[in-house]
């Protein structure tokens, strides 16, 4: 990795930042000046997210050391194509509900884009991060931001939700904090590379301290994720929050999970010993369950937004069930599946508010839950611009696209990332494909094919009652700066399914790295010091 590049490792934490610092010092009253810096902030964080997705598929393993202090001794940046993919993911997303907030969202409330940057920090820092406590670090930053962003528009609904979800994310938190204490405890380190190396030579006893740490670490873990029954507070916190940071909050699940997939082949993997597979059966379990419960909801639900919530949770149970089956040929499938899906889900729920500004709130009360009838919504549509002719068929095609897309029909993104998981799944390596399909495969499959079936039953349902029959609706105010992010999130994963060698390629190629981390490790902890200014150390 060029030098020029390897700087570049630290810039998706350093840049948002340094801009959210600088947003703070602006007063509520230069909302254009603060829009435009977020703005410029967040598309360079894609810029150079993109730069960083090609020298990983490129170059490989990047480490930056800051402080030039070796590991595990210092503090550890690294960047590897699944840590990339992430990044773009996220930038992606934040783009896109960033420029739908343009429009009103984000005078709604105070230090929005302050908190929009700061959610930036912390999510690509977890990303990037090679120790422990300072993921701990970088979640805290991340949690600390969200708190606020839910809370963005006020409304006694959104108090009582994030009070709830601020809860249940502190306790989890302090899980954190004790299990990372246990780890450490007993390890002496909490480089996760070095954290590897030493796994396999512990005693019994410190082994048995060891899982323990890592059981009350992967609560933590499983809470952001939203593994059930772990759940619950997502289902009342992502339909109360304003759209652009339920939006955003999509990609936030899938930190849950993208730790638990880089942690599991790397410490649990074939190399630890007694502790090899801890925690797989767990993840399997809970990922199925996950599923099975989430189906359930969608097929229970009324309201667009608890749909949209739900079909969240079916996104993350079965990548979550994937870790657990250990498969490099399932992860790659995954991960395609993880980017279309979040994509797909940020799309929707940009799409339901702009919907709902023409339903109106007294009608249809059968079809419409408790939920979605909040007076804030009234109002805020009752003071949106006027928009353009030919908004509802617009609003109906991009409607349509994300049903397509959660359904996973062909041709479109969500196809191609079942059939990838479900090819993997049909055909498994080693012992398993001696022995036939094992009964968790076909679980998984069964699940992954009903909750297809449960989203076209209750996608349909709402489309016709929203479009085909709407009662006293009336055509939405929805100006191009909001139609833009959805559309081009909906153009994002038609791009996937017309490009899906090459990305199908990009993401085995992750896969393999994290079922096989040994070059991550030695790259880690053979990483080079920069020499000094005068050429001494």
């Amino acid at each position: 990795m060029g030098s020029w590049a390897h700087h570049l490792i630290i810039a998706p934490i350093a840049l948002p930042l340094v801009a959210g610092a600088l947003l703070a010092v602006y007063d509520e009253r230069r909302q254009f000046l603060k829009g435009v810096i977020n703005l410029v902030s967040t598309l360079t964080t894609l810029c150079i997210a993109l730069v960083l997705l090609q020298e990983a598929d490129t170059s490989g393993t990047g480490v930056y050391l800051l402080g030039n202090w070796p590991a595990p001794f210092g503090i550890v940046l690294v960047l590897d194509r699944l840590s990339a993919l992430m990044l773009v993911l996220t930038a992606t997303l934040a783009s896109a509900s960033l420029i739908f907030s343009l429009a009103r969202w984000h005078t709604a409330g105070a230090h929005f884009h302050t908190l929009f940057q700061f959610l930036l920090m912390g999510v690509n820092g977890a990303f990037l991060t090679g120790d422990l406590f300072n993921l701990f670090v970088f979640f805290e930053v991340m949690l600390a931001a969200s708190y606020g962003l839910l809370l963005h528009g006020s409304g006694s609904r959104r108090v009582q939700a994030s009070l709830h979800y601020i809860a249940v994310n502190l306790i989890a938190s302090f899980f954190f904090l004790v299990g990372v204490s246990l780890v450490y405890g007993v390890t002496g380190t909490l480089n996760m590379a070095d954290l590897a190396l030493r796994i396999p030579g512990l005693s019994p006893g410190n082994r048995m301290l060891l899982e323990a740490g890592a059981a009350v670490l992967g609560i933590a873990f499983l809470v952001k994720a939203a593994m059930w029954p772990l759940n619950f507070w997502l289902l009342s916190a992502y339909p109360a929050a304003a759209a652009p940071v339920a939006a955003v909050f999509a990609v936030l699940s899938k930190v849950g999970v993208y730790v638990l997939l880089r942690l599991c082949p790397m410490l649990f993997g074939a190399t630890a010993q007694e502790a090899a597979g801890f925690g797989r059966d767990v993840l399997l379990v809970g990922g199925l369950a996950t599923i099975g419960f989430a189906t359930l909801g969608v097929l229970a639900s009324q309201a667009m937004a608890r749909i949209a919530s739900f079909s969240l949770l079916v996104s993350s149970g079965t990548l979550l069930a994937a870790v657990g089956l250990s498969d490099s040929h399932l992860t790659g499938g995954a991960l395609f599946y993880l980017v279309s899906s979040t994509l797909t889900i940020g799309a929707l729920f940009l799409l339901i508010e702009l919907i709902e500004r023409g339903q109106n709130p007294g009608a249809d009360l059968i079809a419409l839950t408790a939920e979605t009838l909040d007076e804030e919504t009234a109002e805020e549509a009752q003071g949106s611009s006027a928009g353009f002719s030919g908004t509802p068929a617009v609003l109906g095609a991009c409607f349509v696209g994300c049903a397509l897309l959660l359904i996973g029909l062909p041709p479109f993104s969500g196809f191609v990332a079942k059939l990838a998981m479900l090819a993997a799944l049909f055909a498994p390596a080693g012992q398993a494909a001696a022995s036939g399909i094992p009964v968790a495969n076909w679980l998984f499959v069964t699940l992954l094919l009903v909750s297809g079936l449960a989203a076209l039953l209750a996608l349909s349902r709402v489309g016709i009652r929203t479009f085909w029959s709407p009662v006293d609706a009336v055509v939405p105010r929805v100006l191009m700066v909001e139609l833009v992010p959805v559309i081009l999130l909906l153009l994002l994963t038609l791009g996937l399914s017309i490009k899906g060698g090459p990305v199908m390629r990009y993401m085995e190629e992750a896969a393999r790295a994290v079922h096989a981390p040994s070059s991550y490790i030695n790259d880690v902890m053979i990483a080079p010091r920069l020499p000094a200014a005068g050429g001494g150390q």
